[in-house]
């Protein structure tokens, strides 16, 4: 039997927009893909400065940005009758920068903002001191107006309960592990949180690291790292931290390659997380529906460029307005919300040697 679904993907983006449509005062994130802008049709409901201007990070560290939330910041603001031009950086901070300059020639109502190594605190210095609010989108930026993520806190304490679940299902005493920390880009702001949170549940189940070398979202370098802080230990680990999936499976592949299998920790709830998940080779993976940020991005965008001082719910560690959405835990009999939601689909998941483990906790595809 299939699990209740978290969200539905069409359904979810479809009552945002008619939100969105008629929203009120504010009381209350692949490789190749084009950096044109994506302009929608706005249907003669354009406002004088009704444009909001979006910059991804990147295709590469994670394929959320241009699969999600691309198509999903563009439904949702184009329904309410306002103007997407959403371009990705590609993981170059020069590109980064000239696009926001372009973008500001043009005009922007709202600029929505995921940094990029730093890139976006000059981009959000320059369109603030234009009057134009900034909402920083899944990673904080110094300076915005707005922040809009997942608890990212509570991400690497899923992240690390994984892990100490895994040594103890292993037999495997966290206190005398030898664990090994595989980190993000510390220039990113969510890295930090995610490791604090790991580190917090770790260290109270007596797990220090045995290794920790510099983080990057990169899984070939994770690999090296990884690589060579086996080698110093001389072939020995009971476990891996691994701040996303796609470093999780840079570490996996050097495992593999010495016989090896540990709990392994990730996040994303990427295809290739999910498959190590069903084969063994990760623990678990945090699940964080793009949707969710998405669709309170927008409503946040839609609001300010409708003239509105939208309020939230919380504040950021730095005093920023901060809305954080919530994070789950998904491990092999998890994985039917992520299908559901439709946030990865069954066929990609279930093939070659995972399509028996699909079979064994009783995957299928969304109804």
């Amino acid at each position: 039997m299939k699990k209740s679904s978290l969200i539905s993907a069409g359904a979810l983006l479809t009552a945002s927009a008619l939100v969105l449509a008629g929203c009120s005062s504010g009381d209350g994130g692949d490789e190749g893909s084009s950096m044109e802008p994506t302009t929608g049709d706005t249907g003669g409901a354009m406002a004088e400065g009704g444009r909001a201007c979006v910059i991804l990070p990147d295709a590469a560290s994670s394929p959320r940005w241009e699969n999600g939330d691309r198509p999903a910041l563009e439904e949702a603001i184009t329904a309410a009758g306002f103007e997407a031009d959403i371009q990705n950086a590609q993981g170059d901070t020069a590109k980064y920068a000239t696009i926001a300059d372009q973008m500001l020639t043009q005009g922007c109502g709202v600029m929505i903002l995921v940094d990029y190594n730093g890139a976006g605190i000059t981009v959000t210095e320059n369109a603030v001191a234009q009057g134009i609010p900034v909402i920083a989108y899944d990673r904080p930026i110094e300076g915005a107006d707005y922040y809009v993520s997942f608890d990212n806190f509570k991400v690497g304490e899923l992240e690390g309960q994984s892990v100490v679940d895994g040594l103890e299902a292993n037999g495997v005493d966290p206190a005398e592990a030898v664990v090994v920390y595989i980190g993000g880009d510390p220039a990113d702001g969510n890295a930090a949180k995610f490791h604090d949170g790991a580190v917090s549940v770790m260290e109270a189940a007596g797990i220090q690291p045995a290794a920790e070398p510099p983080g990057k979202w990169d899984g070939e370098y994770s690999a090296t790292q990884f690589e060579q802080a086996l080698t110093d230990l001389g072939g020995k680990v009971d476990a891996v931290w691994a701040a996303n999936d796609t470093n999780a499976a840079g570490v996996i592949t050097i495992l593999d390659k010495n016989g090896l299998m540990v709990p392994v920790s990730g996040q994303d709830a990427s295809v290739a997380g999910l498959q190590n998940v069903l084969l063994g080779k990760q623990a678990a993976t945090v699940y964080k529906p793009y949707q969710l940020e998405a669709a309170t991005a927008s409503d946040l965008a839609v609001q300010l460029l409708s003239g509105e001082a939208p309020t939230a719910p919380e504040e950021y560690d730095d005093g920023t307005p901060f809305f954080a959405e919530t994070p789950v835990l998904v491990g092999p009999n998890d994985i039917q919300q992520v299908i559901d939601d439709g946030n990865a689909s069954y066929d990609e998941i279930c093939t070659g040697e995972v399509a028996a483990k699909c079979d064994e906790v009783g995957l299928q595809p969304a109804s």
